[in-house]
Formats: C-alpha cells, structure tokens, sequence
C-alpha cells in the first residue's frame, strides 16, 4: 500500500513537472501579457525553472524510495515491520478533575496497540473517541466525540516506568453535568500503515482518588 502511494506521487511529480516545463516553454517564445515589463517575465521565467528543479528532486528522491521499497526481501517490507492485531483501552481511561474544582472536566482516555506477538507499539494512525451514557434515551446517549488526527496522536505518545500507550485528553465540562454511574468509552483507531480499522469499548466508573 505504502509502496503504491509512493509510486502515485512519483508520477503526480512527473506531471507537476511537465506543466512546469511546458508554462516555460510559453513564456519563453515571447508570450508576454500587456503592460508586463520584460524584468517581470524574466522574473517569472526564474521563478518557473526554481520550481521546475524542484519537482525534479522530488522526482529523483520518489525514484529512490521506489527503488528501495521494491528491492525489499519479503520478511522486511513494510507491511511485515509490524502487524497491529489490535487496540486496548487500558484501566487508567476515566474522567478527573484535574482544576481540583470539584467537577470531572477531562476525559483522559489510554490507548495501547498492540501487534501479533502482544507487544505494546507505536503504530501510526488517526482515533476517534466517543462518551457514551447508554442510560440515557436514544438521541442524547452519546455525550462527546472527538479526532485524532496522525500529526497530532505521534506527540500523544505516554512512557511510564510501568506502562506505554498514547494519552489522549479531552474536555468534557459542559458535557457531563454529573459523574456518578458508569459511562462507556468507544474507541475507533484506523492505522495508517495497513488501512484497517480497529475498534474498541470499555465501561468507566467514579473513582475516588485523582491520578
């Protein structure tokens, strides 16, 4: 999939480039707007050939990611440097009051992938969160949802001496009035590596003490 995507902007380079080359070319035999100054066309002309060289390294480093990519044994194509098997919400997910104000205004939700051989990584994706209260009537049961983009999740990425995950955190104030029955976290990752769909549940219920 990788590799295909890299072939398919190698060849959106090439196009870029043959447009750029071509709107030289008519430039260049004299095509010159009225009132344009000849400093302005020559200005012009420049600006094209620097975005023309451009596109050509572009070109050239697309080529080479292709060559590598193709000329990769099997065992380590991309597709086989991980393979996410699933998501787990871990127990720490749950509303907190971090203001220490009284009321539970953030959702802070963890989030472990976890490959083939249950190893807990760091797989590349976008998450959508939702918090639901199933109690509630058919309209009003789902109280929040949220995005994760990818350039966003990677900085979410959370070390402890004890555990590993991303660490997402939401507000919540105005959205739960109150805390005090179980509320359900739905979880939807989509990685980006292998463009499957992961997704996941689990129940929160009050807690006493604050991380």
């Amino acid at each position: 999939m990788r590799e295909q995507r890299t072939k398919n902007r190698f060849l959106s380079s090439y196009f870029c480039l043959v447009i750029f080359v071509f709107c030289l070319l008519v430039f260049a035999t004299g095509c010159e707007s009225p009132g344009s100054s000849k400093a302005e066309l020559t200005e012009q002309i420049e600006t094209l050939k620097d975005e023309a060289e451009q596109c050509k390294d572009e070109n050239k480093q697309l080529k080479k990611r292709i060559q590598v990519l193709s000329g990769l044994p099997e065992q380590v194509r991309p597709k086989n440097v991980y393979d996410l098997k699933k998501i787990k919400i871990t127990k720490y997910t749950n509303l907190y009051d971090k203001d220490e104000d009284g009321k539970k205004e953030k959702l802070i939700v963890y989030i472990q992938p976890i490959d083939r051989d249950g190893d807990v990584i760091k797989a590349a994706g976008a998450v959508d969160v939702q918090l639901w209260d199933l109690n509630r009537e058919d309209g009003q049961a789902m109280l929040g949802q949220w995005h994760v983009e990818p350039d966003e999740l990677r900085e979410l990425w959370f070390a402890t001496l004890i555990t590993i995950n991303y660490r997402l955190v939401f507000d919540v104030a105005g959205k739960v009035d109150e805390y005090k029955e179980p509320l359900t976290v739905k979880v939807t990752f989509t990685d980006y590596l292998s463009g499957k769909v992961f997704k996941e549940q689990a129940i929160i219920k009050p807690l006493n003490d604050e991380m």
